[in-house]
């Protein structure tokens, strides 16, 4: 019996190649969609779950609250809380404290090959709490030895080709040499943690003199720390334990109120914003978000299927009517003509794969994932069987229904209007269709919106021919013979050294006292950076009072710079000449200036309040390019003069411009793949019309020749066909702009700076679906109007 709906599944599919062919066009390009979402969120989903035991991994943080900024996290913390946490609380396993890692660049030399990438410094017990696989070495022994180092597979065979790396040494910053003790497999693409090396704590507590003093200092929060539960302990459990340690033991610590919290590992990549001190979302909206994309997107195709099975169902009345008279059930026929769904379902699932195989390397590239289709896993294969099954159910479920209820004694007298029956239904799903495809475009527009707004805004500095390198290995001890030989080549117009980049700031700090501060006042959290003379002249940045500092460090030691969100925040009316006190330190400086406000962090948050102070060197060189000057070879001649006072490093570079612009990476990929899926959504949803049109045209040929003969014109007969459609596209902008007006409000509203939505927004959107619409539709209705009654009319 099923070989034989089979066979009359695949008649029909052949009997009917436009129909057949726009059906499994359309499911095919809404599985494609949903199949490469679907990738992407089990991939997103998959971060870090490759480690064992990853529900007891942890990273430590803390939460700072006060009256005014209310409550942050921050996952910066200082030495002494770790080793609290490794020998006064049980239940931890281990603990490791490190430096920022995969975010400290370092330089490895070995012979004449030099890297400068990715790695950092931490505690022994690292690869205990996380189990990478070990080529060569073990996690036991790996970090024991000071002056040790363990690289990735990548990075020894950068550096040793196909030797043994094993016991050889790595110079490391053109000071120390340290012997490779472990090499591990590469790090996944999947993996929150990325870097090329790791070097023990006790190392960098060796070679840097600051580091003696943080082991026992609260105030120092400038590392990051991950600890391993005990098996079967949960952090309710420690939660308690941990929460007021550094309240109870810092007195200098105790006007931010802080907090110790754990953040889950299973929950770093999606869930890494904080409220309320509470990990509540991140990049797991937008990972819904497309997943209901898909989703509506493959309904939208499902649509398509439904209806242009349901408005052929005349030419399937007869093949009812003999089958029920002869007799079939009506549960033979549902079945019979679920089997036809499930058959072209499945022909559609195979050009989704090929669909699926040819976009993701543009997908991959888009969204700088590495995802493919998993062919040799028997679970997704399982999944697809399943998938196929539920999309053709799902697709053929109103056909088989609506064609197995027809009255084979009507159908046969020929008194059925099969047309007129279907119709209401089937306007509902257009309409619901191009609803979706709407909100989709509108939700594109308004993305896009969001991103050009953020864009536009005033950066405080200029970035034009402003570029960046890291003050690696000598840099700093040769700063100003450095700084002579860019401007004596020409080459720059202004040289500038900083302890943070332009486009981030490094250091937080507490600003403890001023003038006309309430004794019940709480300390301000504020950034901190230390700068050169000149670095407000090379970023472009502008003094509103005061003066900038002096070429003369020590004659400027005890003087700052604060920025307008900084006088705002502290309510000082003549800030110059003005003494205050900060980070705890006795010791007052006083204010010399107020440098207007500068984007150094996010574009779409109000600029936080921030204090510059002299200083010799740092970890960033700023250099604009002279006028007129190609870049191409100014780089090339850099790299001469960067080399001659840092030999051990490869010549590293950042233009500020195109580091700014990567501040809108996530939202330029969400209106990038948003304006992709909404493109895809309505296609689909035309190839519906396209088809419906088609039929609509097919079924009133009679009509349109009497019109013809009466004397109706071409713009008559297509207005006449045309009507019906434009009133459902223009019924689904009215039910799709309050939608998405709802939802795209809710997503606004997490940037403070924001745009807002115009009414113009939604008269577009509904401009571009009616001549999306009108254009579909148009070739059928003009075909139509073109076609000579007399052949239409011939029979009558």
């Amino acid at each position: 019996m099923i070989k034989n709906y089979l066979k009359i599944a695949w008649r029909n599919i052949v009997n009917n190649k436009v129909y057949s062919a726009i059906n499994i066009l359309g499911l095919a390009a809404g599985m494609a969609v949903a199949l490469i979402i679907a990738l992407w969120v089990v991939n997103e989903y998959s971060y870090d779950k490759f480690l064992p035991n990853y529900k007891q991994l942890y990273q430590v943080e803390m939460n700072f609250s006060s009256q005014h900024d209310g409550e942050h996290t921050q996952s910066s913390l200082a030495i002494p809380l770790t080793e609290v946490l490794r020998k006064e609380v049980p239940g931890i396993k281990y603990v490791a404290e490190a430096d920022y890692l995969g975010w400290m660049n370092h330089s490895l030399l070995v012979g004449d090959k030099k890297l400068y990438l990715g790695g950092g410094a931490t505690h022994s017990d690292f690869f205990k709490i996380f189990q990478y696989p070990f080529v060569k070495g073990n996690a036991t022994s790996a970090l024991t030895e000071t002056y040790s180092i363990v690289l990735t597979e990548s990075t020894a065979k950068a550096l040793f080709g196909e030797q043994d790396p094993m016991n050889k040494y790595v110079r490391v910053d053109n000071s120390q040499n340290l012997k490779v003790t472990g090499v591990l497999k590469d790090i996944p693409k999947n993996a929150t943690l990325q870097f090329g090396y790791l070097m023990p704590f006790s190392y960098k507590e060796q070679t840097e003199g600051w580091m003696k003093s943080a082991r026992t200092t609260w105030t120092n929060n400038s590392f990051t720390a991950y600890v391993a539960l005990e098996p079967g302990i949960t952090y309710a459990q420690i939660a308690p334990k941990i929460k007021n340690i550094v309240y109870q033991r810092s007195v200098q610590m105790r006007p931010a109120h802080p907090k110790v919290l754990l953040h889950s590992l299973a929950d770093w990549h999606l869930y890494a914003d904080f409220k309320n001190g509470k990990p509540v979302g991140g990049f797991i909206e937008y990972v819904r978000l497309f997943s209901i994309i898909g989703l509506l997107v493959l309904i939208i195709a499902c649509i398509n299927f439904m209806n242009l099975s349901t408005a052929r169902s005349e030419k399937r009345a007869r093949e009812v009517g003999v089958r029920k008279a002869i007799g079939s059930q009506r549960k033979d026929l549902i079945f019979q003509f679920l089997t036809e769904s499930i058959l072209i379902t499945f022909i559609a699932f195979l050009f989704s794969i090929l669909f699926t195989q040819l976009a993701l390397p543009s997908f991959n590239e888009l969204t700088q994932r590495s995802i493919s289709i998993p062919y040799g896993n028997p679970i997704f294969w399982t999944v697809m069987i399943l998938y196929v099954c539920i999309t053709g159910l799902l697709a053929g479920s109103r056909p088989a229904f609506y064609l197995s209820s027809f009255n084979p004694v009507k159908v046969l007298k020929g008194t059925i209007q099969v047309g007129k029956a279907a119709a209401l239904p089937r306007k509902v799903l257009v309409v619901v269709q191009f609803s979706c495809s709407i909100a989709l475009i509108i939700s594109t527009i308004i993305v896009y919106q969001q991103i050009q707004h953020a864009k536009d805004r005033p950066t405080g500095y200029s970035a034009e021919r402003l570029m960046m390198t890291d003050m690696s290995g000598d840099l700093n001890t040769h700063y100003e013979a450095l700084k002579n030989d860019l401007l004596a080549s020409g080459l720059v117009e202004s040289v500038a050294v900083a302890s943070s980049p332009v486009t981030q700031i490094y250091s937080h700090l507490s600003l403890d006292k001023w003038p006309g501060k309430n004794p019940g006042d709480e300390s301000v959290n504020i950034g901190g950076i230390w700068v050169s003379n000149n670095y407000f002249k090379t970023l472009g940045m502008t003094l509103k009072e005061g003066h900038d500092f002096s070429s003369n460090y020590k004659a400027d030691s005890s003087n700052v710079i604060l920025n307008e969100a900084a006088i705002k925040r502290i309510g000082l009316k003549n800030p110059v000449n003005q003494i205050i006190t900060w980070n705890g330190n006795n010791r007052p400086v006083r204010i010399i200036g107020v440098v207007k406000d500068a984007l150094m962090e996010s574009p779409f948050t109000p600029v936080n309040p921030a204090i510059f102070a002299p200083a010799t060197g740092g970890n960033s060189v700023m250099y604009r390019l002279s006028p007129n000057t190609k870049t191409h070879d100014a780089i090339e001649k850099l790299s001469k003069i960067f080399d001659k006072y840092n030999p051990a490093y490869p010549y590293s570079y950042q233009f500020v411009d195109e580091e700014y612009n990567r501040k809108f990476n996530l939202e330029v990929l969400v209106g990038k793949l948003a304006g992709v899926f909404a493109g895809l959504a309505i296609f689909i949803s035309c190839l519906g019309l396209f088809g419906l049109a088609a039929y609509v045209a097919e079924q009133r040929t009679k009509e349109i020749g009497i019109r013809k003969v009466l004397g109706a014109s071409i713009s008559q007969v297509w207005l006449l066909l045309s009507r019906d459609f434009i009133l459902l596209v223009m019924i689904s902008c009215v039910i799709a702009s309050p939608i998405a007006l709802y939802f795209l409000h809710d997503w606004l509203r997490k940037y403070d700076y924001r745009i807002t939505i115009g009414p113009w927004v939604f008269v577009v959107s509904a401009i571009m679906a009616l001549a999306i619409t009108l254009v579909t539709i148009s070739f059928q209705a003009i075909k139509a109007a073109l076609t000579n009654p007399v052949k239409s009319l011939r029979s009558e």
